[in-house]
């Protein structure tokens, strides 16, 4: 089946790695392993950070545009190459699409969105053009795919009894195995002159000034406020925010490994001890997902829809976001505790690949997609 794909917020094709893009690109990956061909139809990127009205009509118009432009292409076309189903991954009041309501309904075809979010407090204000057409993009959707749970709360109450609402867990291919612990530990001891008696401890996030910032700070100030000090940080990662990342990392047994590609991450992932992210006003952390793809215990803040990845006490510890000696005492149990670490990271490994599989979200996507396509 043709599918035309869209992401408002961040393209799939963009140059800048981050989670978002990460998803995209899963999704697109599940959705072509059950033989469907998917094509990216726009690079149109709609988010308007500030909330302002006049931007968010000139956007409206564009994708009006763009909706025009591609119902004109789809028309010409051969009855094989028309797509049989629109999906948008990404959806929220800030980053809207103005595409494919549009061309979905003058092609008659099934509108499906995974990821959206509605904001009932953006009802009145800068928001409220884009918040209106949020919620009915909602209303006339044929399905809706939660990505993260704390979106159910706000976005069923909108949907008929006919909408199907699905709640898919975070999910990405499983890595494959290429080093063992063994090799990939000995691998970063050699590299970066690491101390094999200490516990390797890892992160991996852009170094944005937001949220992440935010984040990197409260890790730096629970690291400083740990009683063990038998630990050596890794940090993956780079952006405009660096020097700033930097200053609050500032001690001797943090190392600084900047961008890397997907080989080096599995590599650093496979051969460390204990994952660690304050995930500040996180969506809830596809690194993080990662991590635990490799048996990775991880130590992270409990927002929004972490906890959809990390399983409090079983795959790793949740703390109260921004509260740093919370965090820091449960780096230190961690840290003291290798029988408590070996217990979790055989927890993540299995809860990982067992329910967040890319296979998985698949089988759910391709039956689900398959019930509303004539």
């Amino acid at each position: 089946m043709q599918i035309a794909f869209y992401a408002p917020l961040k393209s799939p094709n963009s140059e800048i790695p981050s989670g978002d893009r990460k998803i995209a690109r899963a999704f697109i990956r599940a959705i072509e392993l059950k033989k469907h061909k998917v094509s990216i139809v726009s690079e149109f990127q709609s988010r308007v950070p500030f909330g302002d009205s006049q931007t968010q009509k000139i956007f409206k118009q564009k994708g009006e545009e763009i909706a025009g432009s591609l119902i004109k292409s789809y028309n010409k076309a051969e009855e094989f190459e028309r797509p049989k189903l629109w999906f948008t991954y990404h959806l929220y009041y800030k980053a809207v699409d103005w595409i494919g309501p549009i061309v979905s309904r003058e092609l008659n075809i099934p509108y499906v969105a995974a990821e959206v979010s509605h904001a009932p407090k953006r009802a009145k204000g800068n928001w409220s053009a884009s918040h209106l057409e949020v919620a009915k993009i909602i209303k006339d959707a044929n399905i809706i795919f939660s990505v993260n749970s704390t979106d159910i709360k706000c976005v069923r109450p909108l949907l008929s009894d006919s909408q199907k609402h699905i709640l898919l867990r975070p999910f990405m291919d499983v890595p494959p195995s290429v080093l063992s612990k063994q090799i990939s530990r000995r691998e970063l001891i050699k590299k970066y002159q690491l101390d094999n008696s200490k516990c390797i401890l890892v992160t991996v996030a852009m170094m944005r000034n937001d949220v992440k910032l935010k984040s990197y700070e409260l890790l730096g100030q629970s690291l400083k406020k740990c009683n063990h000090n038998n630990w050596q940080l890794l940090v993956i990662g780079d952006g405009p925010a660096r020097d700033k990342v930097a200053e609050y990392l500032d001690q001797e047994n943090i190392f600084f490994l900047g961008q890397s590609n997907e080989k080096d991450i599995y590599t650093t992932l496979s051969g460390s001890d204990l994952f660690v992210w304050p995930a500040v006003n996180e969506a809830y952390g596809m690194a993080m997902l990662e991590a635990q793809m490799f048996g990775l215990p991880v130590i992270s803040g409990r927002s929004g829809g972490v906890s959809d990845i990390v399983r409090h006490d079983k795959t790793g510890l949740l703390c109260d976001v921004g509260d740093v000696k919370q965090f820091s005492g449960a780096i230190d149990l961690l840290i003291s505790n290798e029988g408590l670490r070996r217990v979790m990271s055989k927890e993540a490994l299995r809860i990982a690949r067992d329910e967040h599989s890319i296979e998985r979200a698949a089988d759910i996507i391709d039956n689900a997609i398959g019930n509303v396509v004539q």
